[in-house]
């Protein structure tokens, strides 16, 4: 793959306006054709998604407002790494927040991906990164905190599952886990 990087160069900023969720900066950059574009990019922090399950279940927080989409949706808990968090504080903070759960309620914890996953390159350079937690079979999630459907940790529930999950990185992430495993059970043959 020809490395295109050193002939674009960035030869001015013409806005950049911060938030606490985002920084948008316009630019004008100069492209490997020298042609001069004004292009738009959003500075975002990462996010985690988690897959978590319990007793051969997929466990679901109720589904929450997505003011981008003006709808609720169904998600995997996940939410934004803060700059002075790891992978793992936030996603212990959002086990806490989303499930009512601390990672002493877990059997497992293990990340899906190391190197974060582009969510929208040409737009964005916000990461990605998933993570399974598996949570002890004795433990009680609170059912107010649970969508009431149930998933079962099979073919079939995935499928299902698939259908009603609209959000493109809970998909991802369950799809990098269902490969995942899969690599897991070739191991064990």
């Amino acid at each position: 793959m020809e490395n295109l990087e050193h002939q674009w160069q960035t030869l001015e900023r013409f806005v950049e306006i911060r938030s606490p969720w985002l920084t948008l900066i316009g630019e004008k950059l100069q492209d490997d054709r020298q042609r001069i574009l004004d292009y738009w990019r959003v500075e975002k922090t990462d996010s985690v998604v988690m897959i978590t399950i319990q007793n051969g279940q997929f466990i679901l927080p109720k589904p929450v407002y997505r003011p981008g989409l003006g709808q609720t949706t169904l998600d995997f808990p996940g939410g934004r790494v803060l700059p002075e968090q790891t992978t793992v504080d936030a996603v212990s903070n959002i086990l806490r927040r989303e499930l009512g759960i601390s990672n002493c309620d877990l059997i497992r914890l293990d990340p899906l991906n190391q190197t974060g996953w582009a969510i929208n390159s040409s737009f964005s350079n916000q990461k990605l990164y998933g993570f399974i937690a598996e949570i002890k079979p004795k433990i009680i999630v609170k059912p107010e905190k649970l969508i009431s459907t149930v998933y079962s940790h099979n073919a079939i529930g995935i499928k299902n599952l698939l259908q009603d999950l609209t959000c493109l990185q809970c998909r991802a992430v369950l799809l990098e886990w269902q490969q995942h495993e899969g690599a897991i059970e070739e191991n064990l043959y």
